[in-house]
């Protein structure tokens, strides 16, 4: 069926925005952060069980493979197709907490670190632990068996599982928590209900069989269908559920899952163990078993080795020698007597084997959170630094206890003897589940055929010798299916194939994966990795960075612009296009590429090797500047005072119409505007703020001789447009709060004296004007370090954004200080404090994140207002600078979920003017400046 015939039939059955056939969507949504690529023929987003049995039903009338996609963070090449992809909507993103927390129900399209936050009232979590959680999906947790850090063969999935609602291939729907819903399928489905039983009398009738399935279990094992729910269970309802669990789209599509939750113990502690070798490290394999650990996580003295240089990092990191390895162990409790019960038990248990150094626990938050960035960032620094054009595959095995030792030797060797002799190894120790990296450069022949021996021996070396498991969390994919049957042998791997057959007799279900007869299928199909631009080159198209992308259900997410670009930077892709400049191939495709990025950052957080797709961004954005652009920015950054003049007196003249006529008609008005301006209009709103007033004074003495003194910045936007808007009770601007505060506090108050020219720069520097934005910086820079005596006297700045970029930018001797943290570090202790009677919202901006301000932003608020409210699942705003005004589609997308999510809130605050236009606008209460709620606060 050709592309226009597909996309006219699938408009017949879904809106036009679900349904995806052009080509830059189909590129990159059909990505994953395995290491291979297919193009699907279609993608289409579904919100609702019926749409799910929509599409299975067109797909099977057309005998149309399909696939199931939830974040794509699948590692073994589970989330691709070349021929229908679906992915799961908002729709599917919801939770029903009940039994106290005890369990828990979520929908397939919620992360997991979603799901957590929901639990974290209740002191519990989900069992399951896996290192993509922040953006994971709980169905892809489900379909991949995923576990992580945590005790996996106690809590994963597969164990955690209490009931779960099943879309199968026919489209009929199996809800296995409801008993009338279950007689419907087993009276429907006969044969299907007949072969189950059949499979599981073959399972357990045979005990070679039994006993193999069995003792594979007794380990991490994703390697395969999962046979053990054949001998785990009689009733074929609970089989099929089980079944169900790492099955990786290939049987039926999870659309909501009860999970038994884990308690999340309130006290923690940590000790990082330092072994001679391998050998030693693995011995503690089995006396920790028997002790109440809630991690034990290994790392080889290459993984060490990656993170030692990096800021932070024990110093003892470095005189560690050849050969060693780490251990680190966590435990954690409800009280500290048992707290130091587990950890002397931990201690006598271990005390038999040879270590470095003495084991020493700590529960200082500092050493608990140091430890941890040691282990949080090996795959970062071991991705960050390898060659150019190369991929970065994780591969993932385990050994039982009693082979652990041996087997890490030999894995090691053979990485040696392969050519990856730096490859990275770590792992969960409990589980006897080991992680490594290889970088091969898949590009070109001689190197896949490397890559290919390399599995060859590694999955002899595995399934074969050490009888381990091929795949202990990632799931099978394309990666690992040739393998299956080496792993399982004739007899179980020919239970799997039936196991398929059953639930999917015409193979519509993601075929290829899991279950697969082509012996190279795990080399078909690479990836090709360009270098494309030394920003982004680094990318391992992993997806950790989505979840946090204001754009990511507008346009494209960080990862989808790298692959964008990427594929725009192959050669072959620029012959298809009769050979385009890049720049003039990227401006084909400006509006989902850069026009709707925010350029906020957060995704360079979230990043394993932290790259931040924004400042690819902006670099497009210089290319894109053409001469008339730049003399425009010019002329503003050399008359920033008269362009804040002019907005300070047209800002409220809006405001003085909408008062007379009513908003309802000013802003219907102003909408027309901006869509016959085509975007060359901002848009207008009630919560547009009015103009600032003009500061005439320099000095704001306080009474007393001896008062502190501090340099206060009003940013260019404060000056301009901090006054109120719709809404706000007061009628004082956002310096004239600041002032206020600052008086209350008995500061001395300094403002720079050419204060009416400064900007800080990062207007300019987000839309790519270099030029600009250093003569503004280079201004701010010697106008601040003159007012605060070259660094002596603190500055704050009352816009966080402006602040950040300040830090990025300017002399390390000046002390910079957002208003939120200097009212929490100098503050706090000289205002009288009176809780109002309100409940408030409020909201960390992407730069506070980045300065870690949350605690203190609620910090600040808790002491003002009797009820502070963080509302769940909002990150960046997405108004980004000034974009909120020409591109508002942005903003309202990224904060779609803002008005349900303030619950009783009156009142919103926050620390950046701008952002807080378009928080207003999306949650249907006033957003202001923190500074006004302490004002109020205060005396």
């Amino acid at each position: 069926m050709k592309t226009k015939q597909l996309r006219d039939r699938l408009l017949q059955l879904f809106p036009q925005d679900q349904v995806f056939t052009d080509e830059l969507s189909r590129l990159v949504k059909g990505t994953d952060a395995g290491l291979y690529r297919l193009i699907p023929k279609a993608v289409v987003r579904v919100d609702s069980e019926e749409e799910v049995i929509r599409l299975l039903g067109f797909c099977r009338t057309e005998n149309l493979p399909v696939t199931f996609k939830a974040a794509g963070t699948s590692l073994s090449g589970q989330t691709i197709s070349d021929s229908i992809l679906m992915e799961a909507g908002s729709g599917f993103e919801f939770s029903t907490i009940t039994d106290e927390g005890r369990t828990a129900t979520f929908g397939c399209g919620l992360t997991g670190a979603a799901a957590n936050r929901v639990l974290m009232r209740y002191r519990r979590k989900l069992g399951p632990k896996p290192a993509s959680i922040n953006s994971a999906k709980i169905g892809g947790i489900i379909a991949n068996n995923a576990s992580g850090s945590s005790y996996g063969i106690q809590h994963n999935s597969y164990n955690t599982i209490r009931s779960m609602r099943i879309i199968f291939a026919d489209g009929s729907l199996l809800d296995t928590a409801d008993n009338e819903s279950c007689r419907t399928f087993i009276a429907s489905h006969p044969q299907l209900i007949a072969e189950i039983e059949q499979l599981h009398n073959d399972a357990v009738s045979h005990e070679a069989i039994r006993k193999k399935i069995a003792s594979k279990f007794e380990i991490k094992n994703t390697c395969g269908y999962g046979v053990n729910s054949l001998i785990d269970f009689n009733d074929p309802i609970q089989i099929i559920q089980h079944l169900m669990i790492g099955s990786e789209g290939t049987l039926g599509f999870v659309s909501q899952a009860t999970f038994k939750t884990v308690r999340d113990a309130p006290m923690k502690a940590t000790a990082m163990i330092y072994f001679p070798n391998l050998r030693e490290v693995s011995n503690t394999i089995i006396p920790l078993r028997s002790c109440q650990v809630s991690a034990a996580e290994l790392m080889d003295r290459n993984a060490l080795r990656a993170v030692e240089d990096q800021e932070g990092m024990p110093g003892e990191l470095k005189s560690l020698p050849e050969g060693a390895a780490a251990l680190l162990i966590d435990t954690s409790a409800d009280d500290e007597e048992t707290l130091l019960s587990q950890m002397a038990e931990i201690e006598e248990k271990l005390a038999h084997i040879k270590t470095l150094t003495p084991i020493r626990f700590t529960t200082d938050k500092h050493l608990y959170n140091l430890y941890w960035n040691v282990r949080n960032g090996l795959f970062t620094s071991a991705a960050a630094t390898r060659p150019p054009r190369t991929a970065s595959i994780i591969e993932d095995v385990a050994f039982r206890a009693e082979s652990l030792g041996d087997a890490l030797t030999d894995v090691r060797e053979l990485l040696v003897r392969s050519g990856y002799g730096n490859a990275v190894m770590w792992g969960h120790l409990l589980d006897g589940n080991v992680h490594f990296t290889v970088f091969p450069d898949i590009n070109t022949p001689e190197e896949v055929e490397k890559y290919a021996v390399f599995m060859e021996e590694l999955c002899e070396l595995v399934a074969v010798k050490h009888n381990g498991s091929l795949k202990a969390e990632h799931g099978t994919g394309r990666n690992m299916a040739p393998f299956v049957e080496k792993e399982w042998g004739g007899e179980i791997h020919d239970l799997m194939r039936r196991i398929k057959k059953t639930f999917d007799p015409a193979n519509i279900l993601n075929p290829g994966v899991l279950i697969n007869d082509d012996r190279e299928i795990f080399i078909k199909n690479l990836k090709r990795i360009p270098e494309a631009h030394p920003i982004i080159d680094k990318c391992i198209e992993c997806g950790f960075c989505e979840v946090n992308c204001p754009s990511k259900n507008l346009t494209l997410t960080p990862r989808q612009r790298i692959v964008a670009y990427r594929h725009l930077a192959e050669p072959e892709a620029s012959a298809t296009k009769k050979s385009k400049p890049i720049q003039k191939q990227v401006k084909d495709i400006s509006y989902p590429l850069e026009e709707t990025c925010a350029t906020d950052g957060l995704c360079g957080l979230a990043c394993p090797v932290r790259i931040d797709t924004g400042k690819l961004v902006k670099e497009l954005r210089w290319q894109q500047n053409g001469r008339l652009a730049n003399r425009m920015a010019d002329i503003i950054a050399a008359n920033m005072a008269g362009t804040t003049s002019l907005l300070r007196g047209l800002m409220p003249i809006p405001h003085y119409i909408g008062k007379s006529v009513g908003y309802g008609i000013m802003e219907s008005v102003t909408k027309g505007l901006y869509r016959l301006g085509d975007g060359a209009f901002p848009l207008w709103t009630r919560h547009t703020p009015s103009g600032s007033k003009r500061i005439t004074q320099n000095i704001f003495p306080a009474g007393a001789p001896d008062a502190p003194v501090a340099v206060y910045f009003p940013s260019c936007i404060t000056r301009a447009m901090g006054g109120p808007s719709f809404g706000y009770q007061e009628a004082e601007d956002i310096p004239q709060k600041m002032l206020s505060i600052l008086r209350k506090a008995g500061y001395t108050v300094i403002i720079p004296e050419e204060k009416n020219r400064l900007c800080c720069g990062m207007a300019f520097s987000s839309k790519g004007f270099r030029k600009q934005a250093q003569k503004k910086e280079n201004e701010l820079n010697e106008a601040l370090l003159k007012a605060s005596r070259d660094g002596e006297l603190p500055v704050i700045c009352d816009m966080s954004p402006c602040l950040l970029h300040m830090r990025e930018t300017l002399d390390k001797r000046l002390r910079l200080y957002d208003q939120v943290e200097f009212i929490h570090d100098f503050l706090l202790d000289r205002l009288q404090f009176t809780r109002q009677p309100v409940s408030v919202a409020i909201h960390t901006t992407c730069s506070s994140t980045k300065m870690h301000l949350e605690e203190k932003l609620h910090r600040v608020a808790s002491r003002c207002a009797q009820k502070v409210t963080l509302p769940e699942n909002i990150d960046c705003c997405g108004w980004a600078g000034d974009r909120g005004f020409f591109y508002p589609e942005l903003n309202n997308s990224a904060l779609a979920p803002l008005r349900d999510s303030i619950r009783d809130a009156t009142e919103g605050y926050s620390n950046s003017r701008t952002c807080e236009i378009g928080l207003s606008i999306n949650s249907g209460i006033a957003y202001k400046s923190i500074v006004y709620l302490v004002d109020k606060a205060t005396t």
